[in-house]
């Protein structure tokens, strides 16, 4: 195809023409951009789990060595007469008040005893005898129980021992728990439901009430009598007066003050 220039000459633009594309094209459509985020495959958290991984080295911080103390510093205190083999064992003095004496053992002396007093105990003596009451505290009579303080056990019932009990039954209440009467659905009975008004699925009759007659509505306000009002008085007709007409065309007076 040729053109014609302005000077006249004409221009081969080459064989494309403006025609209908065959295929969509893509460029002419408008996706979503980078909204749709590929996982990355550097680094080891959030890596692509369809490609290898690489091992991962990280870049620490030196760890502070370890501080070793070859001895006791400044406040560790050795005592004077402490030694390599323990104290130097020198006598040691102290100005403390001096301790009170310990209680003596009051031990009695040979004058504290009687050996006369002792007689019968010490020895030998003629018997003795005394007329005086008998004393019913040294030969205590023996408290042996009787026949009648031995009960025989019952055999009636099911503790019996040393018997073959018969079987025992008991009038004991009947359980609600589990029984036939056990209501699980916790259905309720005829006493729950209150009676219904027939008023309200039947045409209900007039209704009336013996109440207080009512008094007819009436006005509050203070409104004012025949007698507040005055006729003599009255108001006064606007009246109209004669003064002096103006010219439009009068000229100001000045003075020496507006200067």
């Amino acid at each position: 195809m040729r053109t014609r220039g302005a000077m006249g000459s004409d221009v081969w633009v080459g064989p494309w023409r403006p025609h209908r594309p065959r295929g969509p094209i893509a460029a002419l459509y408008g996706g979503p951009g980078p909204k749709y985020k590929l996982p990355t495959n550097t680094g080891y958290f959030l890596h692509d789990p369809s490609r290898p991984r690489g091992p991962a080295f990280t870049f620490g911080v030196r760890l502070p060595t370890r501080e070793t103390s070859c001895g006791p510093g400044p406040s560790h205190l050795v005592p004077a007469r402490m030694t390599v083999r323990g104290p130097d064992g020198t006598p040691a003095y102290s100005i403390y008040g001096r301790p009170r004496h310990a209680a003596p053992c009051l031990t009695p002396g040979p004058g504290r005893y009687f050996p006369e007093r002792a007689e019968n105990a010490a020895y030998p003596s003629a018997p003795r005898h005394t007329i005086a009451s008998r004393n019913w505290g040294t030969h205590a009579e023996h408290q042996t129980p009787g026949p009648a303080t031995y009960s025989v056990p019952s055999l009636l019932g099911p503790r019996v021992i040393g018997k073959v009990s018969a079987p025992t039954y008991s009038f004991g209440g009947r359980s609600a728990v589990g029984s036939f009467l056990e209501d699980l659905s916790k259905t309720p009975g005829p006493s729950a439901y209150h009676v219904v008004n027939p008023g309200i699925y039947k045409s209900r009759a007039p209704q009336f009430t013996m109440l207080a007659r009512t008094s007819l509505p009436q006005d509050n306000t203070l409104s004012p009598g025949p007698a507040a009002y005055n006729v003599d008085q009255h108001r006064k007709p606007r009246g109209w007066s004669f003064g002096t007409r103006h010219s439009d065309y009068l000229a100001r007076i000045l003075t020496d003050m507006d200067d």
